[in-house]
């Protein structure tokens, strides 16, 4: 019975001293887990957004150009593993297939020449597709074909007008036809070449 009561005569379960740190200590007296502080809030109430980060490599430019009322140029990158073309406004990428007088690409070709964008062969195939001597009657396009998984594919250099040309990539569907894909094409120079071959020859750009 002894053990029932405290020092302090009461009930050693009752006494907060004597029951502190033991089973007998009440859930009132035990300390509580502090709750998690919440995550800092920017101004305005909405979470941060993540950084939209957009790899830039080193390139030439043809234009500016006025399309939808703004200026765009068109970049030939260099990118790992390839090149990319494509239509940038206002310092940021746009996700379309780039169009560009088809006079301009003998200058953007010039430009990765000038400054050593790609390694020596690779220039050299481009040097080479834009003296290719084109064509009497114009057609609509040249193409470079490959493949995309189990798909045909073709890089496009096709006439939309006005002396312009699109650059961009087609895929064949089973059942469906050629697809457009209408963003920056990305490959090897030497499919760019052969596209630029394909389309002077034809009289497309």
């Amino acid at each position: 019975m002894s053990d029932l009561f405290c020092r302090h005569n009461r009930f050693t379960a009752d006494c907060p001293i004597c029951s502190k740190g033991t089973l007998l200590e009440s859930d009132a007296t035990r300390p509580r887990p502090r709750a998690p502080s919440p995550a800092p809030r920017r101004s305005g109430g909405k979470p941060a957004a993540p950084h939209d980060a957009q790899f830039r490599g080193p390139y030439a430019t043809a234009g500016p150009y006025e399309r939808d009322g703004e200026r765009v140029e068109v970049r030939l990158e260099k990118v790992p593993g390839g090149v990319r073309l494509a239509e940038w406004a206002g310092g940021a990428l746009q996700r379309r297939a780039p169009v560009l007088p088809g006079a301009d690409l003998r200058g953007l070709i010039a430009e990765v020449r000038a400054k050593g964008l790609l390694a020596e062969r690779d220039i050299e195939k481009l040097e080479a597709a834009v003296a290719q001597e084109q064509a009497g009657d114009s057609a609509e396009s040249g193409a470079s074909i490959g493949r995309t998984a189990d798909l045909q594919e073709e890089l496009r250099i096709e006439a939309v007008g006005d002396g312009a040309v699109r650059v961009a990539r087609w895929i064949l569907r089973p059942g469906a036809g050629w697809e457009l894909q209408d963003a920056p094409p990305m490959l090897p120079a030497a499919r760019f070449a052969e596209a630029l071959s394909a389309a002077r020859r034809a009289g497309a750009a």
